[in-house]
């Protein structure tokens, strides 16, 4: 258990820590941030944008002196990891808007993640240079090659230092696999494959082989007319390498073991809760559609996160979630405005915290939610840059549904749509959450008494 955990959501002790990224009025589209991922330590923290850039946050040391104050996040590396491109056979543009981005288990000094855009994956290694050698035979300082007849003895490079150095290189470029856009990667618990999803297919890569992978899911009717679901997600299992989950835009998640069959079009089982007719509306299928989906870290349970709501499910209990948590409820009425405004069409993630007990996700006007299962409270936070001095507390924020609002509540009618919390992350081990607000990158901690 974390320390403190259970007390998070009930008494809102998170205090601003950091925010990266510049003020919203110099922002342009390319800034606005498309992903967030801590790595397995959580000592790295990575972003993606639109501009097809991947920056790395490295956590700093405490300071002996200032013992309360945990390490900062601050950049470590910057690269372009995407390029626009064009599809001549199609005529379509490709952007390079930077979908997800996965970490790999850090093997030696070097680390390795996988960054995606709609249509290529690339491995990407990251390691620091202090030193270089010197002292070539064949080539002189400037990295000429000497004439052979002016070499008369034998020289032994030596390694100089030089300032740190990080490097990033594209190690593998996994292409022209996918039709359709890629919506999820996930990095198999084997760490010698990973799964690649877009909207009819999924396929199965080997780290080692670029040109080709295997394809483990395909739903791709033959008469396209009958196409009646997309793939919205899909996740390996965190300690089983056979078995993996998708989502539809349908609501429906399926659970796949590649040990029963090799095209995993047969799923073994079927997560599906029947709707209300009570309920049901113009908007019913368009705010069913799952956004996200994520295995705990135990792999016992599957949190999964349409419009309105993040669920909860136990993998033995395939006819209902165990748990159901309204995000935004006072959005019903405002169904038909968000259609117009194709805001009902916003893809939320949502993320689990260190030991499954609080979960986290996004809604509009920077506000962001967190549910504690244990205690059953939620509460509301905003990422603003009003209440960003460092250490201050955030204050829990309602909004208030008609009637008479009090002083510290916000109208419903008064929400700001254009901001919104689409990409979140837990650190694994401690209360640490990063949040992406349009271009801006906020860090948050629990207070440290």
């Amino acid at each position: 258990m974390i320390p403190g955990i259970g007390a998070l959501t009930q008494d809102a002790l998170w205090c601003f820590s950091q925010v990266k990224g510049t003020l919203e009025t110099g922002a342009t589209e390319a800034d606005i941030i498309s992903t967030v991922e801590f790595n397995h330590t959580g000592e790295l923290l990575a972003t993606g944008d639109k501009g097809g850039r991947v920056v790395i946050f490295q956590r700093e040391q405490e300071s002996k002196n200032q013992v309360h104050r945990r390490g900062e996040y601050n950049v470590y590396s910057t690269f372009q990891s995407h390029e626009p491109e064009f599809d001549y056979l199609k005529s379509l543009e490709i952007e390079e808007k930077i979908n997800k981005i996965r970490w790999l288990p850090q093997q030696n000094a070097a680390y390795f993640l996988l960054s995606t855009n709609d249509k290529t994956v690339k491995m990407w290694k990251v390691s620091e240079r202090d030193k270089r050698p010197e002292g070539y035979n064949l080539k002189d300082e400037e990295g000429r090659l000497r004439d052979p007849a002016t070499i008369t003895t034998l020289r032994v490079p030596v390694l100089r230092p030089v300032d740190l150095m990080v490097e990033a290189i594209p190690r593998r470029v996994f292409a022209n696999a996918h039709t359709y856009h890629i919506n999820s990667i996930s990095v198999n618990s084997d760490y010698e494959t990973y799964m690649s999803a877009d909207d009819l297919r999924i396929n199965l890569w080997n780290f080692e082989i670029t040109n080709q992978s295997f394809n483990i899911v395909d739903i791709k009717p033959a008469n396209m007319e009958e196409l009646t679901e997309v793939i919205t997600a899909a996740e390996f299992h965190p300690h089983h390498c056979n078995t993996f989950v998708y989502s539809s835009s349908k609501g429906t998640i399926r659970l796949c073991d590649m040990r029963a069959s090799a095209l995993c079009d047969r799923h073994t089982k079927f997560f599906e809760e029947p709707e209300d007719p009570s309920n049901r509306s113009f908007f019913s299928e368009i705010i069913s559609s799952i956004s996200d989906v994520k295995f705990s870290h135990s792999g016992r349970y599957i949190m999964t996160r349409d419009y309105l709501t993040v669920k909860v499910w136990d993998l033995n209990m395939e006819n209902r979630p165990i748990e159901t948590y309204q995000v935004h409820d006072y959005l019903r009425s405002k169904l038909c405005s968000l259609y117009e405004n194709d805001c009902i069409f916003d893809k939320f993630e949502c993320v689990w915290n260190g030991s499954d007990s609080v979960i986290m996700t996004g809604s509009y006007n920077n506000f962001f939610r967190m549910f504690d299962r244990n205690t059953k409270r939620d509460v509301t936070l905003e990422a603003s840059r009003e209440n960003s001095k460092p250490r201050a507390i955030l204050k829990p924020r309602k909004v208030c549904v008609g009637g008479k609002r009090r002083k510290d509540e916000i109208s419903v009618d008064s929400l700001d749509f254009s901001k919104k919390i689409l990409h979140t992350a837990w650190h694994p081990s401690e209360n640490i959450i990063a949040v992406a607000a349009t271009n801006n990158l906020y860090i948050f901690q629990d207070k440290v008494n």
